[in-house]
């Protein structure tokens, strides 16, 4: 057992710094949080505006091992923490021909869906499943909850069992994984879109991400209620429970530094500036920020030119809409797909693409969430969450929901969003009923955030960018700093950011094994 600091100070009150700081106040630590924000969640935020109330972040809730390990770890459970509905369907996918197809939860259901579409689907589907749970298995024991720190963790029995499967999934996209068994376009999207949910796109995504699909399709897609903004407050009780102290609407400028190793972080706030001194600092912020502006050129590990060949993954304009009246036309989550996508993703990925002229894509997300959640809307209205890939650039413009006034593309893409939600859902009224309408660009993000050029998610999971190729949670350069969250190990969304949260306390104890820590494990 390594020798352990007694104080940390944990940079952003996200997700992963939330978790991290009380994960690290359970091992006995005096932690404190700090974010510039005056609110916590980071990217998992929450706006209310006349009655509304809109998640601005995260919207599905997959991965319900990482959730219950979490809690199990700060002594309690899922059950106590959180209100969990099962969704059925699991969501709603429309196409621009006008046709609609609900995917439900389970095995049977999904084969039934996929051999009413295309003859011998279902059969296919029950191996493309298998094959999905097996590796999502392997994946859950070996490739998240580990630092990287060894090799031979990499090197076990049920890994070498698996290493001629895992070998060919890494050597070919999921996009040609999906499409050796599949020849309907609503099938491949159903298969091959989760590789968004890891701010790719299916032709760049290792078919090693096929795993994804055991995440919706068998153990189902579950909506807490009160919404992310539920989840963060349930990690943020952990942390205050544990004797956590938040100073928020604080800046760090800096890492302060002495012999090489952390000392604390520079901060400012409506006092001006000071220093808050810590043994270990640990950063749940952006890498990139972290790495080119809170430390000197001669102390990054990850300086400007590592980032330069780097794939940022997607960005997004975000539309919050309240609705006037029902729409039953929609469930809880809605994917409106264009039949030939390549073009969204050409615009996103490889832009500019001559057929999409706002650079956004044509594929996008929208969440009913008041189909499942009364109290996000309004009685007789709707809350409608709505998600248009565009590309990781600042330069896409802001939004209005935390400024004065839009930038004019960022307005002419919700413009589009709802005139499609409107024309491909039949609502002909739809435009006409929004009573409220709020937007986020990727300049928000990059302000409010400090996301690299404004990336929504974080880097993409492609090969290079996977696993123990997206970097180490550990400075190579300063001791005591260690990093958390969507932009390093194990990769986006919330149940990678609990377990990043994880990796710090293994880090710090010097453990180097691939396994969850024992909910009983204490230091």
């Amino acid at each position: 057992m390594k020798n352990q600091p007694e104080s940390v100070t944990v940079i952003g009150a996200g997700v992963a710094g939330l978790a991290t700081a009380a994960l690290l106040a359970r091992e006995g630590k005096r932690v404190t949080v700090v974010d510039k924000l005056t609110e916590l969640g980071g990217r998992a935020g929450s706006l209310s505006v006349d009655g509304f109330r809109w998640d601005t972040g995260p919207s599905w809730y997959l991965m319900p091992e990482a959730f219950d390990h979490f809690f199990e770890l700060c002594g309690t459970t899922t059950a106590a923490e959180l209100n969990l509905v099962d969704l059925a369907p699991a969501y709603r996918v429309f196409d621009d021909r006008g046709r609609t197809t609900d995917v439900h939860t389970g095995v049977e259901e999904a084969a039934r869906l996929f051999e009413s579409i295309e003859p011998g689907a279902g059969a296919r589907l029950r191996n493309y499943l298998a094959q999905a749970t097996d590796v999502y298995n392997v994946a859950l024991r070996r490739f998240l909850y580990t630092t990287f720190s060894t090799a031979r963790e990499l090197l076990t029995p049920d890994v070498r069992a698996q290493l001629k499967t895992l070998t060919r999934l890494l050597s070919r996209s999921l996009e040609s994984h999906v499409n050796a068994s599949f020849t309907d376009h609503r099938l491949r999207q159903i298969l091959s879109y989760p590789a968004v949910f890891l701010s790719s796109e299916p032709a760049a995504a290792p078919a090693l991400y096929s795993l994804m699909s055991h995440t919706d399709l068998v153990e189902g897609v579950r909506y807490p209620l009160g919404g992310f903004a539920a989840v963060v407050d349930a990690i943020a009780r952990q942390a205050r429970a544990a004797g956590v102290e938040f100073i928020l609407g604080t800046q760090v400028t800096g890492i302060e530094t002495a012999g090489g190793r952390a000392t604390g972080v520079r901060v400012v706030d409506a006092n001006g500036p000071r220093t808050i001194a810590a043994d270990t600092v640990v950063s749940s912020a952006d890498l990139h920020h972290t790495e080119t502006t809170l430390l000197p050129p001669e102390l990054r590990s990850y300086p400007e030119p590592y980032f330069a060949d780097r794939n940022p993954g997607l960005g997004t304009v975000l539309v919050l809409l309240g609705v006037k009246g029902e729409l039953p036309e929609l469930a809880h989550h809605n994917l409106l797909f264009s039949q030939d996508w390549d073009p969204d993703f050409r615009a996103v990925y490889h832009g500019p693409e001559p057929e999409r002229e706002l650079g956004a894509s044509r594929s996008i997300y929208v969440s009913k969430t008041s189909a499942t959640d009364p109290d996000v809307a309004p009685a007789d209205h709707e809350n409608l969450f709505v998600l248009i890939p565009v590309p990781a650039d600042t330069a896409v413009g802001h939004g209005d929901a935390y400024r004065e006034g839009a930038s004019a593309r960022v307005e002419a893409i919700a413009d589009a969003a709802v005139a499609q939600i409107g024309s491909w859902a039949k609502i002909p009224d739809f435009a006409q009923r929004v009573v409220v309408r709020r937007t986020l660009g990727p300049a928000d993000f990059a302000e409010r955030y400090h996301a690299w050029r404004g990336g929504a998610i974080g880097p993409a999971h492609t090969l290079s960018q996977s696993a123990f190729f997206r970097g180490k949670n550990v400075s190579a350069k300063v001791a005591g700093l260690y990093y958390a969250g969507a932009t390093t190990v194990p990769g986006v969304g919330v149940p990678m950011c609990l377990i990043s949260a994880e990796n710090v306390v293994k880090r710090l104890r010097g453990d180097r094994s691939a396994q969850p820590l024992p909910a009983t494990s204490r230091p």
